[in-house]
């Protein structure tokens, strides 16, 4: 018998298997994302899915998420060449994830709008991490979509009259729209004036405005100190394993010559933009984001002319782990922030 929220009666436990099945097939559907998405593709032309090396338009038998890869052992059906195991791992991990929330929001407690609102922007964020960690960048669109599902979820709060949909008097995805926006401009703008170089990628920041829309304020902190530790431990082994592939006395892009870090009036107008939503307006009205960022909205990824650094390291794919941790774990985050701070005497 599942657990009961209030008179309503969650269902039985076993049913987490179909959230798995949901998952890995929005997981599927993600992997279109991630490939289609920051190379400027439509996502509905063409139709069918293919095969990235030869072009072939995929059937059922290369579709079934998991099994296909690994029944086909990681090749294309009609080509032969490789498929990257990316494509099984967005399946599973959105599989698992979904498994999560519905063993939490459906089974042990009865919440189907909570459920499908952390699910929604746990599969956003996991395109993220996967598009970020192979190309560095994360789609405005992307980004938009991840603020509102935030934004969505707030307004079923309201409409339900759940005490949670309001934080310091305003919105509480307005109230994490903000704190998510500024705690991450903050960095770009004292790794500018402390370093003279660009510390923040501004695609990080709009993810973080999501992330605070989604998650609120409070836990949206919680999940960026999550990131800070994944960023330090996971990145410095990233940067150990990729090698040093270069000598000691070749420049990196930051002290090329002629390299310009972004000007602070730059720094500033667009802060401002991001707490505006300028950007997310931009996406239907490209004029407006032309006049503010000076700049084209979401044009497609060149990759012919993408090079990776061996000291780059991404923050957004940390940004997103953190986030999807404090949505998936939240509960037991929480207790272990309290149980500390009834250990610290703070409480």
């Amino acid at each position: 018998m599942g657990a009961e929220q209030g008179s309503v009666v969650g269902f039985p436990g076993w049913t987490w298997l179909f959230g798995f099945l949901i998952g890995s097939c929005i997981g599927s559907f993600l992997n279109v994302v991630v490939y289609r998405v920051p190379r400027g593709l439509s996502l509905s032309e063409p139709k069918s899915s293919f095969c990235p090396s030869c072009r072939h338009p995929l059937g059922v038998p290369d579709l079934v998420p998991i099994l296909s890869w690994l029944a086909l052992r990681g090749r294309c059906r009609h080509c032969g060449a490789r498929i990257h195991p990316r494509y099984m791992l967005v399946e599973l991990l959105t599989g698992a994830l979904f498994a999560l929330l519905w063993h939490q929001h459906l089974v042990q407690a009865f919440d189907p709008a909570k459920a499908v609102a952390y699910a929604l922007a746990s599969a956003t964020l996991v395109a993220i991490v996967f598009i970020d960690f192979e190309l560095y960048i994360i789609p405005d669109s992307v980004n938009a979509f991840l603020a509102l599902v935030g934004v969505a979820w707030n307004v079923w709060l309201y409409a339900s009259g759940r005490p949670e949909a309001t934080t310091w008097g305003i919105p509480s995805a307005l109230a994490g729209w903000i704190v998510g926006t500024v705690a991450i401009w903050l960095i770009l703008l004292f790794g500018r004036a402390l370093f003279g170089k660009d510390a923040m990628g501004h695609g990080d920041i709009k993810m973080a405005r999501g992330i605070g829309a989604v998650l609120f304020p409070a836990s949206a902190l919680m999940s960026f100190g999550l990131a800070v530790v994944a960023g330090a431990v996971l990145g410095a082994l990233q940067v150990l394993l990729r090698g040093r592939g270069r000598e000691d006395d070749e420049a990196s892009p930051e002290d090329a010559a002629g390299y310009e870090p972004e000007s602070y009036a730059s720094i500033f107008r667009s802060g401002l933009g991001y707490l505006l939503g300028i950007d997310i307006l931009g996406l239907f009205l490209p004029g407006l984001y032309r006049r503010w960022f000076g700049e084209e909205p979401e044009a497609g990824f060149d990759e012919e002319e993408f090079q990776v650094e061996p000291t780059m390291i991404p923050f957004g794919p940390y940004l997103a782990l953190g986030a999807i941790a404090a949505t998936v774990f939240q509960g037991p985050l929480w207790s272990l922030v309290e149980r500390y701070q009834v250990w610290a005497g703070l409480k």
